[in-house]
Parts: structure tokens; sequence; C-alpha cells
């Protein structure tokens, strides 16, 4: 779908503080009657709120300029000026934000509903009823509100997911997620089918279940930005587990493991601390002696499967393997 967006940047400035009052209180009896100037109001922060309900940053696409308001002046009679409205960009759980400028990570949303202050707001400045002291009864000096931050903002979003589906084009990772998941991905016979991340959710013993996310296929020079490269090797990174989904028909299926291991290795060698699972789809087309012939050439220390998603061979206990992994 090309409406899938988890890359966008967005200029946002939180609102100033409102300046404190000097202003001095004046009865028909006492036309000297002291300060009572009062504070000014916080400006609007801008907020991150985390909604399950997004799965895409699209909405922000035209969201450029992100800008909360000033907050109001203090006023006589020790009336504090109102704060600045806070604004709440909404965005999908697993976003990151960083600033342009230094790249530095500032935010991160993880959950349904969590909050967190990007920018905050200004402080009002005190009004001169708050410098009233003993020796100084008639302050006649009030603070200005503090200002508001601004810059322009990173926001990345990664997929979460316990397991991630990874492969070249066409190894039939789409395939696999309709066949265990109630995902409906696009499925066809040429490379590249798959351009955004597809989730689903896959059901286990006891009411129990895992999320797992088929990611588009990696090239080689994928971690250079070859192909779609960068743009998705982000997903991975969410993932607890990595499922390499190799075809049958491959021509060389241990190099075509080593050449994914190589890619997420190039983009980020932290990726190979994650556990690694192996499937061989397709299996339906080899008989034992085959299948001997293809374990023999696979890791020894990355466990196995033979799956097809047209015959359910194998799935059950691709799904106990996952599970295991999940919990081990």
């Amino acid at each position: 779908m090309e409406n899938f967006v988890d890359y966008i940047r967005v200029f946002c400035k939180s609102g100033k503080g409102g300046a404190g009052s000097a202003h001095f209180m004046r009865t028909k009896f006492n036309p000297q009657a002291g300060p009572d100037g009062g504070d000014g109001g916080r400006g609007g922060h801008i907020i991150l709120k985390g909604n399950s309900q997004l799965w895409t940053l699209l909405h922000l696409r035209w969201y450029k300029n992100v800008v909360a308001k000033d907050g109001g002046n203090g006023s006589r009679n020790n009336c504090t000026g109102a704060d600045g409205e806070d604004i709440i960009i909404e965005v999908p759980p697993g976003t990151q934000v960083r600033d342009e400028e230094t790249g530095e990570l500032e935010a991160e949303i993880l959950n349904d509903g969590q909050e967190v202050i990007l920018m905050p707001g200004g402080i009002g400045g005190r009004g001169n009823a708050y410098f009233k002291t003993s020796t100084n009864q008639t302050p006649e000096y009030s603070q200005p509100g503090e200002s508001g931050r601004e810059g322009w903002k990173v926001l990345e979003l990664k997929v979460l997911a316990d397991v991630g589906l990874v492969g070249f084009p066409n190894a039939g990772k789409s395939t696999l997620l309709s066949t265990i998941t109630a995902a409906k991905p696009k499925i066809a016979d040429y490379a590249f089918t798959t351009l955004t991340p597809n989730l689903g959710m896959v059901a286990y013993h006891n009411n129990q279940s895992f999320c797992i996310a088929v990611l588009p296929g990696i090239i080689e020079g994928a971690h250079e930005g070859r192909g779609l490269g960068h743009r998705f090797l982000r997903h991975i990174e969410r993932n607890a587990v990595l499922l390499f989904l190799i075809p049958a028909d491959s021509k060389d299926h241990r190099e075509e493991f080593d050449i994914l291991l190589n890619e997420l290795e190039q983009y980020n060698p932290e990726l190979l601390d994650k556990q690694f699972l192996l499937a061989i789809s397709k299996s339906d087309m080899l008989d034992e002696e085959l299948k001997a012939a293809i374990a023999a050439e696979l890791p020894a220390d990355v466990p196995h499967v033979f799956i097809s998603s047209v015959t359910q061979q194998g799935l059950n206990e691709l799904k106990d393997l996952l599970w295991k992994a999940l919990n081990n």
C-alpha cells in the first residue's frame, strides 16, 4: 500500500511563557495598597501520544508545522495568565523522534496511550507580587515569560512485532503470513510484491498468540540503500526473533542465508544478537533425500524446519519453534 509512511520531518515549536504583571493595587482608601501583579501562564507543550489504531505516519504528511499557543500574561489582583493550549501529536507505537540537527533520540513511544512531552512550553514569568519582601514593599519589576523551543524533528516508525520474517523477494513470506494468520497481504509471483511491512497475529495453544511481521524482500546491497534498503531494514530492529525464509528451489540455500545475514550485519551488527530460525519454504516439492541434503548445508547452530504453506506441511512445528524462541 502506497499510503504506508514510516519516516517524516516535522517542524515543532512549543509556546512562549506569558509575561508576569507589574501592577499595583489601588483602592479608594489606599491608593498604594501594594503589588498585585500575577504570574504569566505556561506556554503550550508539544506532546507525543501513542495510538494503537494508527499504523503509519501518513496523517502527519500534511502537518509540517506544529506550533503550540503562548501562555497568557499575568494581570492585576494576582491573576495568573492562562496556560497555552498543548498540541498532541498521535503516533503509532514503535515511533522514535530524533532531533534533525544532532541526530539525538529525544522520545520513543512503545505503548498505546503513552504520552511524552517532546518540547515543553516556556515557563511563565513571575509577577511583581512574587518579589515583595519586608525590605522591598513595592517592587516595580516582573519577569518576562520563558521562550518556547523550536526545531525540526524526524519521526521514524519501526514496526513492533515479536517475529520478523525476512528473505529474498518472492521467497513465500506473504503466503506464509496469510496461511498462519488472518492477515491478507498482497501475493503474486514476482519480486517485491510486498512493499510495506504486513502484520498478523499467530494463534497458539491455550488462547495465546504472538505477532509476526512480513518485511519486504532483502537484496544484496540493501544495507547501502539499494532496492528498498534502509527504508525497511529499520523495522527488523524491533523484532525479538528473526525467521529467515529460503525457498526449496533456491540454487544455494546456505549462500542465500549468508547473504541475508551479511546484509543485516552491515546495517547494524547488533542484529546478530537476536535469535535466528530458518524455514525452507515450498518444501512440498522435496522428498526426504533432498531434505536431508539441504539440511546438511544449513548452519548447525540455527534451528530449521521444512514447511509448505500450500500443503500446511511443518506449520505446527514452525509455530512451536517460534513460541519456544520467544519464551526462551
